[in-house]
């Protein structure tokens, strides 16, 4: 049990806005718990120099922390000079997760741009971008008249704490977690992505396989709040 009383095998709250901002193409505020990201997705024409001339788009995607958004102020990266790896890493992820289901070849010579700004982190800030920039896209395509996804997406972290799995982890729990996986999956079910670590004990096929199978029921329930996002 957590310390909010929720079970295992349950989801923190799960809430969508929609059309957060006005001027983005596609957006969506999404919590998972008290963990909200801000998610838009863009459309520019035109494409990377290594795509001009081949007739097909392009998706990419980039990732941030608020200042305000942990305890404790986190600098701007900006300010810093360079972005930090874990940033680049949920970026590529991203990118990753929706390409895996996006028909870029009938796209044309376009770039959609994702931004996911987390305005509040408590845990799970990377699989709650990648549901929140799955819905910003299909609302971006659906409205600028491209290709909407061919699937939809969906992530959720799973772990091992105090040796019992558990769903959608918050921090707490994510720091205490014996084991921490990030699973990004399509609505049928298809893997597109698994992090998994050892963070204090290792763990065997059999708890790997669980606990894919209780990401899958959870990122189930968020597919349909996904879908509402989009009526």
């Amino acid at each position: 049990m957590s310390r909010e009383g929720r079970k295992p095998d349950e989801l923190r709250p799960v809430e969508l806005v929609p059309d957060f901002v006005e001027q983005a193409s596609g957006s969506v505020l999404i919590s998972f718990g008290r963990t909200r990201v801000l998610c838009t997705a863009s459309v520019d024409e035109g494409v990377p120099r290594w795509l001009a001339g081949r007739g097909r788009g392009w998706l990419t995607a980039e990732y941030g922390m608020l200042p305000a958004s942990t305890g404790q102020r986190t600098q701007r990266e900006a300010s810093a000079g360079k972005q930090k790896g874990r940033t680049v890493e949920i970026q590529r992820l991203l990118g990753r997760s929706l390409r895996a289901v996006y028909d870029l070849n009938r796209l044309g010579e376009r770039t959609v741009w994702i931004d996911c700004d987390v305005i509040q982190a408590d845990g799970g800030t990377r699989t709650a971008a990648v549901s929140g920039a799955w819905v910003a896209l299909a609302l971006a395509a659906r409205r600028s008249g491209l290709p909407e996804p061919a699937e939809l997406v969906g992530a959720v972290s799973v772990g091992i704490v105090d040796g019992e799995p558990r769903l959608d982890l918050d921090y707490e729990e994510d720091s205490s977690a014996d084991v921490d996986m990030n699973v990004v999956m399509t609505g049928g079910g298809r893997l597109i992505e698994v992090q998994a670590t050892a963070e204090r004990v290792p763990f065997d096929r059999a708890q790997l396989d669980a606990l894919v199978d209780l990401a899958a029921v959870g990122i189930e329930q968020i597919g349909e709040r996904q879908k509402e996002a989009l009526r």
